[in-house]
């Protein structure tokens, strides 16, 4: 795991950027009407504005192109990633701080999919902008110029896993289901709802408290029984949900690999075990 801190707070962002350091924000935007519903209606209305400086980054930019067996939200292509790194104005030398105005997982989905690129200092924005705006940072309505960014795509600087790996993983290691407990019970009306077999139920969202990450104490405690030094995984849904999970364990030094076709991969194959009940099965 790299020794960058993968969370940055508000403050120490205000400081780099009065400093006139190399700092890139990125926002990242995601349709609210592509939300599962529950979370969208919990969703408190945008602020009217971005942290100065901050380029928009559409969701949908963090996602490749979808097929019969991808998942919901396969990696995106070495290309999607360069014209993003690009037009953002990032560099090797760039601190890139992301955030989300609307569901935190937006953002450290970026910030995964960043460092998995292999850009070296990626950092989720801890709080966002409502952390931003704690510290009495203003809002801007202007965005900057696009463009010169140079900083090398080289995909793969994380790890993932495929459902084979996945599966292995949930037996040898320790596999984490980031979705809610409802989802990973499953339900008698959805043959396909359930779990992979062998995985522990890890709501990613707890790990947060109004956008904030956990501190060390809390994160420790709660990942106690999956720091055993062996392998660990994290999934959710569609590979989004889970970057919380991995986002944690890299703040406590493990770096946890990603299943990015998570469940909505997992069940394209009916051949594919399904767990039900909150067992792990």
């Amino acid at each position: 795991m790299s020794s960058v801190p993968p969370v940055i707070s508000a403050a120490e962002l205000a400081a780099a950027l009065d400093a006139g350091s190399d700092v890139v924000v990125l926002e990242i935007r995601r349709d609210r009407a592509t939300i599962p519903g529950q979370l969208a209606l919990a969703l408190p209305e945008p602020p009217a504005g971005h942290i100065p400086g901050a380029h928009a980054v559409d969701f949908t930019e963090l996602i490749g192109p979808r097929t019969e067996t991808s998942g919901h939200a396969p990696l995106p292509e070495e290309a999607q990633v360069r014209d993003l790194v690009e037009r953002s104005g990032i560099h090797e030398s760039s601190l890139v701080a992301v955030y989300s105005s609307d569901l935190a997982s937006s953002a450290t989905r970026a910030w995964w999919v960043l460092r998995w690129a292999g850009l070296p200092d990626v950092r989720y924005l801890d709080g966002g902008v409502h952390a931003w705006l704690a510290v009495g940072g203003e809002l801007s309505q202007v965005r900057p110029a696009a463009g010169g960014g140079t900083a090398r795509v080289r995909l793969g600087a994380l790890p993932t896993l495929d459902a084979e790996a996945a599966a292995a993983l949930a037996r040898a290691g320790h596999l984490l289901d980031s979705r809610p407990p409802v989802a990973y019970a499953g339900s008698a009306d959805d043959a396909t709802s359930g779990h992979i077999p062998g995985a522990h139920s890890l709501p990613g969202d707890e790990n947060l408290r109004e956008g904030y990450l956990g501190d060390g104490d809390t994160l420790r405690s709660r990942y106690a029984p999956y720091l055993t030094g062996a392998p660990v995984g994290a999934y959710c849904g569609g590979g989004v949900a889970a970057t919380l999970d991995v986002l944690a364990l890299s703040k406590l030094g493990v770096t946890a690999a990603l299943y990015p076709g998570s469940w909505s991969q997992w069940i394209t194959d009916p051949t594919r075990p399904i767990a039900t009940g909150t067992a792990r099965g």
